[in-house]
């Protein structure tokens, strides 16, 4: 049997689902989701992705990422291995514990697709037939063919809020955000934390066609028709024996980044690493996580001894301002275009 084919593209959005083997439960209780939480806050400090969204579902997750560096097929594999030799450690056995390889859908990162991928991701608790959301019964009542009674619909939402395994909680602002989740992007595309949880909430309340959601788990990719057509380039360039090689945008060494920061800014990175207030260090950070290939780890050390914490804060940082700030937004594309030129 052909493995499944990887597309590993830098700055690439995935909607991933990894099942237990069998479809035998993989997280027992509460211990063991915590410590997937806790890989995935790992496994973002270890590979530069971004967890967007996630949820555990007894038998299997689904997860949101976002990877600046060409690394999904590097990242899912670690995640995968890494709960594996704990659950057996923890369970005195040995064998598999996921049902083969973890599967992934590319999605365009314009339009609704991500919104559309996020509600996909945190409907999974309510998505079931003891709450009338089977699929039969769910696309009758997203035709208007049957309609829920308030005792069904209080139900489901009382499901989707209090499912504790799902960034759901973080989103709808019923519980606290992990350190390593990033909730900026899906607010800001559905218009605010109320607009979102709105938006999600009613599927619970109209039901939702199962075969709107069908792209999120059966495609390579899933997208707008120019989306699929780069995809499609993209896929021919991939060969299957080789599903995990990197064929975009090539990694820029920290040297680079750190050249065209100085060149854009006039001055030497020494001259400015240390200045209190000065954009030009979270800048060279930004860039390194998007464009370096690096851990945080080691774009600290390279920048000069700085913990992997205090990179993450000043890289969140200076996200946040470039969303208020146009000609700091426009001095990153520069370098961002300047760096695309860059031979490595």
């Amino acid at each position: 049997m052909a493995r499944p084919l990887r597309i590993n593209v830098e700055g690439g959005w995935y909607h991933v689902m990894s099942r237990g083997i069998e479809r035998r439960t993989i997280f027992l209780d509460d211990s063991y989701c915590a410590h997937f939480l806790d890989l995935l806050g790992e496994m973002t400090e270890r590979f530069g992705v971004e967890v967007h969204a996630y949820v555990l579902m007894g038998n299997h997750y689904h997860l949101i990422l976002r990877t600046p560096g060409a690394n999904a097929s590097q990242t899912m594999q670690w995640l995968n291995v890494s709960y594996s030799a704990w659950f057996n450690a923890k369970r005195e056995r040995v064998g598999h514990v996921f049902q083969g390889r973890f599967r992934s859908t590319l999605i365009d990162g314009d339009g609704a697709w991500l919104l559309m991928a996020s509600a996909y991701v945190h409907l999974n608790p309510v998505r079931v037939s003891a709450l009338g959301l089977g699929k039969s019964a769910n696309k009758a009542e997203a035709l208007g063919l049957v309609k829920p009674d308030a005792g069904q619909v209080r139900e489901r939402l009382r499901v989707l809020r209090e499912h504790r395994w799902s960034s759901y909680r973080v989103y709808g602002n019923y519980a606290a955000s992990p350190e390593w989740l990033v909730t900026r992007e899906l607010l800001d595309r559905a218009g605010g934390r109320e607009r979102y949880r709105r938006y999600v909430q009613s599927y619970v309340t109209r039901g939702m066609d199962p075969a709107e959601f069908t792209g999120f788990s059966e495609r390579v990719a899933l997208g707008s028709r120019e989306f699929l057509d780069r995809a499609r380039s993209w896929v021919r360039a991939v060969s299957l024996e080789q599903p995990d090689r990197s064929f975009l945008i090539r990694r820029v060494p920290f040297e680079k980044i750190v050249k065209t920061v100085e060149a854009v800014k006039g001055e030497a990175f020494a001259d400015y690493r240390n200045r209190h207030g000065d954009w030009g260090l979270a800048m060279v950070l930004y860039l390194s996580r998007r464009r370096g290939g690096q851990t945080l780890a080691q774009i600290g050390e390279l920048a000069g001894g700085m913990a992997y914490k205090t990179v993450f804060a000043q890289v969140k940082r200076f996200e946040a301002k470039l969303m208020a700030d146009a000609p700091l937004r426009a001095i990153t594309e520069q370098c961002l275009k300047k760096m695309s030129n860059v031979e490595t």
